[in-house]
């Protein structure tokens, strides 16, 4: 497997990355919470890419995978701006942004930050707004830990090591909770989801929608589909929501290549348009 490239993003801190050459746009996968880039979908996407000859970028958020920083300081935030990094700084033209669970979550602020560039959002088990539902669903004891030592260490069943949930990630995922409102995207949206997902429920790509202003927002339920969705027939659905949105809109020309920095700060409110902040009562 090929060495990653890196961003520098902070006098200390490189983001990961691999990037594809080929026609525009670019497909721009973002990963899960605790995920990388050399998950089933990310690789299998870039194996999809590469065939085709079109563009494409898979990278890791801060504290993930060959990335530069500690996990448990990350907010949804700060994986936004690493997000955004990846595509001021690393893709130049339209994009197709894939979001994984978070990375759905992570997609959508990138949709409100960027929304000249990108053109298509694909949605694999969307997750906005999961810091609250993981609030919620939170025992006595481990609200109690949140309270005492700034955090508790919540069970994972996609590893052997249980993850921590912050503080900082709770409190910086209500400055960017995206469900509690109209949602000011305008561009194509594919929602992909198994009905067997134990993570995020089904109903949440309904939700999703609704909040959704563009009016072509298309949803994929999948019967035995679970949280993943990295199955064999799993990924060709994928694939085939990118292709056929690029299709309809025209897409597949011009180049990638590395682009001129934009200002980006989901450390603020600045990478939102002003009609979504006013339009969200959930943010401060």
């Amino acid at each position: 497997m090929t060495e990653p490239s890196f961003l520098d993003v902070a006098a200390d801190r490189r983001l990961a990355y691999h990037r594809l050459e080929g026609p525009s746009p670019c497909v721009l996968f973002c990963g899960g919470y605790t995920s990388d880039m050399t998950g089933t979908k990310a690789l299998a996407l870039e194996r999809w890419c590469r065939a085709g000859r079109r563009a494409y970028v898979r990278f890791d958020y801060a504290g993930h995978g060959q990335s530069d920083g500690r996990f448990e300081d990350g907010t949804i935030g700060g994986w936004a701006d690493d997000a955004l990094a990846i595509a001021d700084q690393v893709t130049s033209g339209p994009l197709i942004v894939v979001g994984s669970s978070m990375g759905g979550w992570i997609m959508l602020l990138v949709a409100l930050a960027r929304p000249a560039r990108v053109q298509a959002l694909v949605g694999v088990a969307a997750a906005p707004d999961f810091s609250e539902d993981l609030l919620a669903r939170a025992s006595a004891a481990e609200r109690r830990q949140l309270a005492e030592q700034g955090y508790w260490l919540q069970p994972s069943a996609y590893g052997d090591a249980p993850y921590p949930v912050t503080r900082s990630l709770i409190e910086d995922g209500r400055q960017h909770l995206v469900l509690r409102g109209p949602i000011p995207i305008t561009c194509p949206v594919h929602l992909l989801h198994g009905q067997r997902d134990p993570d995020v429920p089904w109903q949440t790509a309904l939700r999703l929608a609704e909040c959704l202003e563009s009016d072509d927002v298309t949803i994929e339920l999948i019967k035995a589909g679970d949280h993943r969705l990295s199955r064999e027939p799993d990924l060709a659905r994928i694939t085939a929501a990118i292709e056929r949105m690029a299709k309809n809109q025209r897409l597949w020309q011009g180049s990638i290549s590395a682009g001129p920095a934009q200002e980006s700060s989901f450390g603020t409110s600045k990478g939102y348009p002003a009609a979504f902040q006013a339009g969200n009562p959930s943010r401060k």
